[in-house]
């Protein structure tokens, strides 16, 4: 596990991406530490990268792959929505690199056009540290709701997995100060999600990407001139486009995460949908397209968006 110190995420607060009717904006936390991808990714190896040398310089440093932390704000139908909330501020953390973060992420969303109160949900992909961290912000002693007006939305499979399991101190710490104090405000809401997928908004629809977790979501969106789909992390990094049998070491079924990579990257190739990683450093989004018997990643930098009005 990591034990750099992260660096701030350089402002960038409204990049995005229009599908049309629907916009979606890029909102920097951190980038992760270098020693973050051959902890996650082991099989990602300097040998592995030199396989798809369209990795460098973006997605790849000379023998690691480099990634970040963000959410994805998301306007559809007149709602504002947060795809995944981050590592979050002050939490106390068994990664060092997640540890009693100051971070100036209210700030970046709120210049997006997303201040905390006009939030309308939140989608967590997944009931991970790193991905449900901003969840929660700290008032006096007490961890309260960021979103005071949010549905929290989760899959029922997600919720009911982690309410019966048998939890370690670390993932503990984690329900109790980012998960169990919007469960108590009576804003989580667990959904379940067939396997055609659940639509939550316009447009926005959840879709199963089980593997990484026994309940993760994808987030499809459907705008009205373009599709795309946020990773959640069914995929980690694009290395995982040229080799997708290279496995997260936390993935709880590796199998499975690896016919849902499968399942996701053959409906995007050769399309113009695009694919907005969740833990990809910039620039963060691109089409699939096949090469030689794999896929990669044709990168889309985003433009920056005026932010969302009022």
């Amino acid at each position: 596990m990591s034990t750099a110190t992260p660096r701030q995420a350089t402002p960038s607060t409204t990049t995005g991406w229009s599908l049309g009717d629907i916009t979606v904006r890029r909102i920097d936390e951190i980038e992760l530490p270098r020693e973050t991808g051959p902890w996650l990714l082991p099989a990602a190896t300097k040998d592995v990268l030199d396989e798809a040398p369209w990795l460098r310089p973006d997605f790849a440093d000379a023998d690691v792959p480099r990634l970040a932390s963000h959410s994805f704000a998301v306007e559809a139908g007149g709602l504002r929505i947060l795809v995944d909330t981050g590592i979050g501020n002050g939490k106390n953390r068994a990664n060092p690199a997640w540890n009693a973060l100051d971070t100036d992420f209210p700030a970046r969303l709120t210049a997006a056009g997303f201040p905390p109160e006009s939030v309308d949900l939140v989608i967590t992909t997944h009931l991970h540290t790193d991905h449900v961290g901003w969840n929660t912000r700290l008032v006096g002693e007490d961890w309260v709701p960021t979103f005071p007006h949010a549905r929290y939305l989760t899959s029922r499979t997600e919720w009911d997995h982690w309410a019966g399991t048998d939890l370690d101190e670390a993932r503990a710490q984690m329900f109790r100060d980012s998960v169990h104090p919007v469960r108590d405000a009576g804003q989580y809401d667990p959904v379940a999600v067939p396997e055609q997928g659940h639509e939550v908004a316009p447009g926005v629809l959840l879709v199963p990407a089980p593997g990484h977790t026994p309940g993760q979501v994808a987030v499809e969106l459907r705008g009205s001139h373009r599709r795309a789909l946020i990773t959640g992390d069914s995929i980690h990094h694009p290395v995982q486009l040229s080799h997708p049998h290279v496995h997260s070491c936390v993935d709880t079924d590796p199998a499975q995460a690896v016919r849902t990579r499968a399942r996701l990257l053959e409906a995007l190739a050769d399309t113009d949908a695009l694919l907005l990683g969740t833990h990809f450093p910039q620039p963060t989004a691109g089409t699939v397209r096949r090469e030689t018997g794999h896929y990669r990643l044709l990168a889309e930098p985003g433009t920056d968006l005026p932010p969302t009005a009022a």
